[in-house]
């Protein structure tokens, strides 16, 4: 599988390390119910089709990034950087 780096293009998944699901929203602050902190560290979905997922460039730019990619393909349809997700958010 090849993933191409907004900063660095196309490169080999062995350059990247892998996080999991892009989506979860953490609980806000230590007062959150436990049954809610348990559900978001400990329970996923397992999605068929797309799904955006965190990947770490490890061996190039070091930058994070959000990965649509087909969990019965392997096909990527898009790469964009965490950060600027984030700043489109606030």
């Amino acid at each position: 599988m090849r993933i191409t780096c907004p900063h660095c293009g196309a490169r080999d998944v062995q350059e990247f390390n892998y996080l999991g699901a892009a989506d979860p929203k953490r609980p806000e602050g230590i007062a959150a119910p436990e049954a809610q902190m348990f559900e978001y560290v400990y329970l996923r979905d397992n999605p068929r089709g797309d799904h955006n997922e965190l990947w770490y460039h490890a061996a190039g730019c070091r930058a994070w990034l959000i990965v649509t990619r087909n969990t019965l393909t392997h096909s990527i349809s898009s790469v964009r950087t965490a950060k600027s997700t984030r700043g489109a958010a606030a």
